[in-house]
């Protein structure tokens, strides 16, 4: 993958803490992730920390972009496995304004999590 590094954002996201909010606001998951994002971590014995990975790289990617929230929608990036299972960023809508404006082509997305946190860094690409 060649061009030059735009932008780099890291965030890290507490799970126990998480799981209190999408617990306390049921609509969350919904308003937050895509339905491709939710149907994945539904598999999964646990959801909390593969969802908070994914709000991670939300977060990541809107600092990689070097705006705020409410800049995105945050469907507008989505964590979608490769064909080998690794994660790859997609970006939509808002996003994906922002980035052809930046001259973003492409994404590097890392997500990682322990028992309490999650976290993710993501590199914007020309």
């Amino acid at each position: 993958m060649g061009g030059a590094l735009v932008g780099i954002g890291i965030d890290s996201v507490d799970i126990e803490r998480f799981a209190a909010v999408l617990t306390r606001r049921a609509s969350l998951a919904k308003r937050v992730f895509t339905a491709g994002e939710r149907e994945y971590a539904g598999r999964l014995a646990d959801p909390t920390p593969a969802l908070a990975a994914r709000f991670a790289a939300k977060e990541a990617a809107m600092k990689a972009l070097g705006v705020g929230i409410g800049s995105i929608d945050w469907p507008d990036v989505e964590v979608v496995r490769s064909g080998n299972g690794g994660p790859l960023l997609a970006v939509t809508g808002r996003a994906a304004a922002l980035a052809a404006g930046r001259g973003i082509g492409s994404w590097l997305v890392s997500l990682t999590h322990t028992e309490t946190v999650a976290s993710a860094v993501v590199a914007a690409v020309s």
